[in-house]
């Protein structure tokens, strides 16, 4: 059988330049050819995002016999329409406001400063080549894992089948994860729009973007764009931006955003598109007022679909509905030879989620235990995310309204940033940390920062929550002065201050006045 695959021209990105011709090149080559399956797998992997791609590594490093396929791109979401170029270009856009904000610092540049968002594109778009080498098909063959370019579906108890080929597996892990979908707005079907997956190949900027959906997604781009130059709206259904936050931490970033240019129309009602004088238009109620909006480029922010199509997972008995596969905390599926990881199945839809669970789906998957006793599970997570707007907004753990609904007393601790020198300093005093604890005690359920730098502050909490340490061990612990990072410490004092009760300071009194 000739295992030669063509190109494929879903796999092929726009622009077709160099840097996405490297980047197709590496995840997806045209003339790829598959190998030849020689006797039964230890582990077969549908999907070579982030999940499947760690899940396969390190099988493979373990001496597993490893099987990974991939119908798209290699690195999956993150790599090739999420993380990386969202980050390429947030930076970019923060380049360019740090040179808006250059007077503030005593430098004034003269002239008209030219602006290039062709070549912010092109930088973003050779960086996510580069890293692309390690999400290659080249590099995992060299890791030992048989890497698949095709379609792969479950055809029998034991077995997938590649485009024709056959393979056979020990166990299988489903990491297909998801894809951007659009909501049922009235218009939108009709009209061209773009998601996460289409943004990143512009060339040229949209003089007016609209952006439907502030969650995380949406204000990341709303704000990039906006500091690019576009005219930018942002549409949120609900009151404010990102809802799942704190309101205050989300107020902060929204207040960021407004400076920035753009225009939020939160509680939207009855939003429609429609084409119009060669715009697409923006048709929404918010807060009692109707706007009608020309814009150039309409964003979707909203929305994500499983991919499950096509895995005829009925075949092998592998429940699932409209979320995703359906896991266990061992991430097993209703076939106990299937197991599921990442976007496919969890709510917490993060790169660095995908990561832990893929390295569950390994131990559990590989070396089962005949008690049960030894398996992983993904209760024992303990799970950061970041927004990286600026400035960010981090959280780890439990938010205060979900521990009142769990019915767990806390106390909570709160220390802002204009009290921390070099968040002064910076300019970006903007913001707090904020710590929940078990009440009574000094064990942390669950942290909130608002700084530019949280999502890299976070890992402070995440690791003392997953350490089991309290904010004694915080308190305690010197940090470096003068840095942003204080702002974690000083939290920790605050809730310190509140163990010298009343009857304390009476002692010590006593005991002061004794010794003189």
């Amino acid at each position: 059988m000739d295992t030669t695959q063509p190109p494929d021209p879903s796999a092929l990105i726009l622009p077709q330049d160099q840097y996405n011709q490297e980047l197709v090149n590496n995840v997806h080559p045209p003339q790829w050819r598959n190998p030849t399956p020689s006797g039964r797998y230890n582990l077969v992997v549908i999907g070579a995002g982030t999940a499947g791609l760690v899940t396969a590594a390190i099988a493979s490093a373990l001496g597993a016999k490893v099987a990974l396929i991939e119908r798209h791109l290699m690195g999956g979401d993150c790599l090739n329409v999420g993380c990386v170029p969202s980050k390429g270009v947030i930076r970019a856009a923060r380049a360019w406001t740090a040179v808006r904000e250059a007077e503030q610092f005593g430098l004034h540049i003269p002239g008209e400063v030219k602006r290039d968002f062709g070549a912010a594109m092109a930088r973003m778009r050779r960086l996510r080549a580069q890293i692309s080498h390690v999400d290659s098909a080249h590099r995992y063959t060299k890791l030992g894992v048989d890497v698949f370019i095709g379609n792969g579906r479950f055809t029998g108890a034991s077995i997938i089948d590649v485009n024709g080929t056959t393979l056979q597996f020990a166990k299988a892990v489903i990491c297909t994860g998801a894809r951007a979908t659009a909501p049922p707005i009235p218009g939108l079907a009709q009209t061209s729009y773009l998601t996460n997956e289409t943004i990143f190949s512009l060339t040229e900027l949209p003089p007016r973007l609209g952006v439907i959906g502030a969650g995380p997604s949406g204000c990341e781009l709303a704000q990039s764009f906006a500091r690019f130059g576009s005219q930018v709206f942002l549409v949120e259904a609900m009151h404010g931006i990102l809802p799942n936050e704190d309101r205050d931490a989300a107020e902060v970033v929204e207040q960021s955003l407004l400076r920035d240019g753009v225009q939020l129309l939160c509680c939207g009602k009855d939003l429609k598109i429609k084409p119009a004088n060669g715009a697409k238009h923006l048709s929404v109620d918010s807060h009692g007022k109707q706007y009608d909006i020309p814009v150039n480029e309409i964003l979707v922010g909203v929305g994500r679909s499983p991919n499950i199509e096509g895995l005829e997972l009925e075949a092998v008995g592998v429940e699932f509905d409209k979320t995703g596969v359906k896991v266990n905390h061992r991430l097993q599926t209703s076939n106990p030879k299937i197991f599921a990881a990442g976007d496919i199945c969890s709510p917490f839809k993060f790169t660095h989620t995908a990561d832990a669970q893929a390295q569950i789906v390994i131990q559990n998957a590989l070396f089962p235990h005949p008690l049960g006793l030894g398996y992983a599970s993904t209760d024992s997570l303990v799970i950061p995310w970041c927004t990286y707007t600026q400035p960010e907004i981090a959280h780890v753990g439990l938010y205060e309204k979900e521990a009142e609904a769990q019915g767990i007393p806390i106390d909570t601790f709160t220390f802002h940033l204009n009290e921390v020198d070099r968040a002064i300093l910076d300019g970006e005093d903007e913001g707090f940390a904020r710590v929940h604890v078990k009440k009574g005690t000094d064990t942390i359920l669950g942290a909130t920062i608002v700084a530019s730098h949280a999502g890299d502050m976070i890992s402070e909490f995440t690791l003392a929550m997953k350490g089991g340490l309290g904010l004694n061990t915080i308190a305690s612990t010197i940090h470096p002065y003068p840095t942003q990072a204080e702002v974690i410490k000083k939290t920790a004092n605050a809730w310190r201050k509140t163990t010298l009760t009343e009857g304390k300071k009476q002692f010590l009194r006593k005991l002061f006045a004794w010794t003189r």
